[in-house]
């Protein structure tokens, strides 16, 4: 299975925009499986465009190394793709912890035993940049770094001053260099990028990454590093992501999917058709009414920049919270949590929850998370531990007192009152928590027994 990471030497270097020009470029001749490392729904929605496959999620903070290989052997199958190109969050040794691995983009890298190619923001750098490459190398030595992408040089003449730099001073091969370009920087908003599904220009957008990359980096070489990688994934020493169905009965889950909401990880989808869900897709903007479903998963979004088109979809919101009176499950994170509540900024919502959700000027959560089942709820059993991860500017403006109105009590991060999280009423649970379903193993076959009862 020939892979290769993309990683950066941190945070905005151009990882999305060249990692997703890659995948185009090579899509155009290669069936290409692309992964993105770390807690992040919108970068994928980028590589959905350039590859028409769904892009996947590694992370060492929900995932053990089996997992790690088991999703990535996974996905690889399922498309049939030739190669698996990986993006990765933030630096290449950004994590959790300040000297561990754990959560960052070098344990995916050694858990899939694959070659690293990194990206340098190169403005103003010749000689320095060998000097930080040697520095990353040097850090561990488990790590392969096969090549260097110059981003931002000034000039061709920059750019080959600086490739002899880095090639001559680490031995490290330059696959090419980007120039400086306003135009190809993308928009952003409080939670980063904008998503894909929002914007009508993105395959246009996508198109001129692919052409931006073909033209100014070696795709050949890529290939060379992706041919040359190790193939000894060991597909036994893998680990589940999903419990086994045990049942055949069948039921529906009903999953928004519109401008507003759009944060689902795709295992999370198919550990639920694994356990006999056929998912109906609905738009709570557009739609009336919900569809004739089982059960409903709720998944996050931007419900705050379309408080107005959901507010005025009376229908929609009179239906939502009539399912959640007639006692069928409903599990909701974060920007489900936020349509869930009475109202957003101040517009009506569905009102589950008598409280208000506001948005705010500053995050008020962004962690990992770890949390603790109190409470009896749809996805999990009481005293079970799980992970997870929390990104919100918006606050629910929780007025009670009583722990027994939570079901989760938070050991790591913030949640609704900075203790506890996952409002519970009827058999709705409501939270500010992503999970993916390597944390919560029994999570789809947990919901769809819910579903059944």
């Amino acid at each position: 299975m020939k892979r290769i990471v993309l990683s950066g030497t941190g945070s905005g270097v151009g990882k999305t925009t060249i990692s997703t020009g890659i995948m185009k470029a090579l899509s155009d001749e290669f069936k290409i499986q692309s992964f993105k490392v770390g807690p992040d729904y919108i970068d994928p929605s980028y590589h959905n465009c350039a590859t028409n496959i769904p892009s996947r999620n590694l992370d060492s903070f929900f995932m053990s190394d089996g997992q790690i290989r088991e999703s990535f052997i996974n996905g690889m199958k399922q498309s049939n793709a030739k190669y698996g190109v990986i993006e990765g969050v933030r630096g290449l040794y950004e994590g959790i912890s300040p000297v561990n691995d754990i959560g960052s983009t070098a344990s995916i890298a050694k858990s899939l035993n694959a070659p690293v190619v990194l990206i340098i923001n190169s403005r103003s750098l010749v000689r320095s940049a060998a000097a930080m490459i040697l520095g990353f190398k040097a850090l561990d030595p488990e790590i392969q770094i096969d090549g260097v992408i110059l981003n931002n040089v000034k000039s061709q003449k920059h750019y080959l001053k600086t490739k002899t730099a880095v090639e001559e001073l680490t031995n490290t091969p330059v696959i090419g260099g980007i120039t400086r370009n306003p135009d190809i920087t993308m928009q952003q908003r409080h939670l980063g990028l904008i998503p894909a599904v929002e914007r009508e220009t993105i395959k246009d957008m996508v198109e001129k990454w692919g052409e931006l990359i073909s033209e100014n980096l070696d795709l050949d070489m890529i290939r060379e590093i992706m041919e040359n990688s190790d193939n000894n994934i060991n597909s036994e020493d893998t680990t589940p992501i999903w419990s086994p169905n045990t049942t055949k009965t069948k039921t529906k889950i009903a999953v928004p999917f519109d401008e507003a909401f759009n944060f689902y990880y795709r295992e999370n989808i198919e550990a639920l058709e694994a356990n006999n869900a056929k998912i109906i897709y609905f738009s709570p903007i557009h739609d009336e009414q919900l569809p004739d479903a089982d059960a409903l998963y709720m998944g996050g979004g931007y419900p705050e920049i379309f408080k107005k088109e959901l507010s005025e979809n009376k229908p929609m919101l009179k239906s939502v919270k009539q399912f959640s009176e007639d006692n069928h499950p409903i599990y909701a994170e974060c920007g489900g949590l936020m349509y869930l509540t009475k109202s957003i900024d101040n517009m009506p919502m569905v009102d589950v929850f008598n409280y208000e959700s506001n948005l705010t000027k500053k995050v008020q959560g962004l962690s990992y998370t770890i949390a603790q089942v109190t409470q009896e709820n749809p996805i999990l059993p009481v005293n079970t531990e799980y992970h997870g991860h929390e990104f919100h500017y918006s606050k629910v403006e929780y007025t009670g007192n009583n722990p027994n109105d939570f079901a989760f009590k938070m050991k790591r991060g913030v949640g609704i009152n900075g203790m506890y999280d996952g409002l519970l009423k009827n058999n709705t649970v409501a939270s500010y928590i992503h999970t993916h379903t390597a944390c919560i193993p029994e999570f789809a076959y947990n919901f769809t027994q819910k579903a059944l009862e």
